[in-house]
């Protein structure tokens, strides 16, 4: 009877020396790696790097190296426990460091992943689902910006965000801008990769159509400029999307002229203000037909509860110019709106940042505060999708579309008008081509915090929503904006031997006919495919 009774403590105890066997051997493989890596960076640069500031690792300070991961990581859904985490973090302090570390992946067998401002929808900046084990190449530490009036130009690095690109072109000029995101906490990196568009998109297009040059690491762990890259890859890193040709350090953007005084409204119309979704309709009709001076988006948001429930559309417009002049403009092409003097506020150019930031608006907080790193909504779990629109929704259309909108608690989606700007530049100029012809972009959006009990129930509802607006938005393909990474389209197999025909499916919704191009810059200037992730850019063979 005793052995009987000690044969499970004899096949716990083993188990438990296997477990602690299998850590133990888990662990001082990552340690190798690390040791090895680190070896090899001081061996390719000349700069030094502090460890105790540029490396992190689980082993060395579990706390720190949580934190840092966590650190710019935009969408928590991709930091909980059962995710990827990757064997260590280095942040480089110099550019050579980044050209070492490609070097050194590529050299150690290491897949790599790197992260700007961790804005990646999918959270591929900072997760790999299809290759373990992986680092993260953390960009954050490369942040200078120099701006030049005199040239009309600024050089940012790829860890600034767009905060402080906004914040500094303020310091040196009122009547300057530049035609880039909404969110202050967007790494600037990643962000122009795939395409980046703001409040001024409809009077001088995307940040990336306004780019004069960039400083790129390339698989061999060179640094090039616009000349020594040549003009296919510049051509594809403006819009291509990011993480599939190399590594940008830094972009050097055209600045735009602006008004001293621009003017910004908000006017919210509820379902019973618009019962028959006149106002709605009527903005559909004229929204990319205005002056390209002007930009009205709709924010569709759940206002109210139980029977007073009800969906409330926010038109938010900024004008570069006058409140005088917005108001001819307004009563000439939308008077359906009601505007009035009174919901109208004039300020300057950074005002109107900070304006359509997610700020508190009745209490606006100064300039500075652009320079933070964190978003202004908090830490949020989510999901998104994205469409384009051809041409006006239906009433039949729209009545379905507020359904389904009412069966959420929290539902929110944008939409974003072209024309302008955006309708004048050619589809193949860069690789981002939804121009002419697009009426208006599309963002469904579903947040959460971490008490949510059913996150799946929220996922669920954004893609029944997407396929309910599949008979009113573009088709063959169903295009999808690149910086709204989505890998419901589709995604690369597990391992580095990406497949070209599997890619074609949602590279054509990004991309449109831009992707077999992109396709053979990927593969002359990455043949071993080192940049690659979910739905990097394949190899042609």
């Amino acid at each position: 009877m005793r052995v009987s009774k000690l044969a499970p403590a004899v096949s716990y105890i083993s188990f438990l020396a296997l477990y602690f066997s299998f850590y133990t051997v888990a662990s001082t493989s990552s340690n190798s790696l690390q040791n090895d890596f680190i070896k090899c960076l001081h061996q390719n640069t000349n700069v030094d790097f502090p460890l105790d500031k540029t490396f992190f690792t689980p082993e060395r300070n579990a706390s720190k190296f949580i934190e840092v991961l966590n650190s710019t990581a935009q969408n928590q859904l991709y930091l909980t426990t059962s995710m990827p985490k990757p064997d260590f973090i280095f942040k480089p302090v110099h550019e050579s460091h980044v050209q070492a570390s490609v070097i050194c992946s590529k050299k150690l067998g290491i897949h790599l992943r790197v992260r700007s401002g961790g804005h990646d929808f999918e959270g591929l900046s900072y997760v790999s689902h299809i290759e373990t084990p992986f680092i993260i190449i953390d960009l954050s530490k490369l942040r200078q910006v120099n701006v030049d009036i005199d040239d009309n130009s600024v050089w940012v690095q790829a860890g600034a965000t767009i905060g402080e690109l906004y914040y500094r072109i303020s310091e040196k000029s009122k009547i300057h801008g530049c035609p880039a995101g909404i969110y202050p906490s967007l790494g600037i990196g990643g962000h122009i990769t795939g395409g980046a568009y703001g409040s001024l998109l409809r009077k001088y297009g995307l940040a990336a159509d306004n780019v004069l040059d960039a400083k790129i690491v390339d698989a061999n762990g060179k640094l090039l400029d616009r000349n020594a890259m040549g003009e296919d890859m510049f051509w594809a890193i403006r819009g291509g999307a990011g993480g599939s040709f190399g590594i940008i350090l830094s972009w050097k953007m055209k600045l735009v002229p602006v008004p001293q005084t621009l003017t910004v409204f908000t006017v919210t119309k509820t379902l019973d203000q618009d019962p028959g979704f006149k106002i709605l309709s009527k903005w559909q009709q004229v929204a990319d037909k205005l002056v390209e001076d002007l930009l009205i988006r709709v924010y569709f948001t759940i206002a109210g509860n139980n029977e007073n429930k009800t969906v409330a559309m926010s038109y938010l417009g900024q004008f570069l110019g006058e409140k005088g002049n917005l108001m001819e403009v307004m009563h000439k092409n939308f008077p359906d709106l009601g505007l009035t003097q009174e919901d109208c506020q004039e300020m300057s150019w950074i005002e109107s940042v900070i304006y359509f930031s997610g700020f508190p608006t009745s209490a606006p907080p100064p300039p500075e505060v652009l320079l933070q790193a964190k978003s202004p909504f908090g830490e949020v779990y989510f999901k998104a999708k994205s469409d384009f629109a051809k041409e006006p929704i239906p009433i039949i259309g729209l009545k379905g579309m507020i359904k389904k909108i009412l069966e959420d608690e929290a539902a929110l989606m944008v939409w974003t008008p072209y024309g302008g700007m955006m309708g004048k530049i050619p589809e193949s100029e860069i690789p981002f081509p939804h121009r002419s012809g697009t009426v208006f972009m599309i963002i469904y959006y579903r947040s959460w915090s971490d008490t949510e009990e059913r996150p799946d129930m929220r996922i669920k509802w954004t893609r029944e929503l997407y396929s309910y607006m599949t008979p009113y938005v573009s088709s063959n393909p169903r295009q999808a904006y690149g910086n709204y990474r989505d890998l419901d389209l589709g995604q690369n197999s597990n391992n580095s031997k990406t497949s070209f025909k599997q890619a074609q499916v949602w590279g054509a919704q990004y991309f449109k006919n831009n992707f077999n191009r992109l396709v053979k810059i990927k593969t002359k200037v990455d043949p071993e495919n080192l940049f690659r992730h979910e739905q990097s850019i394949p190899l042609l063979y």
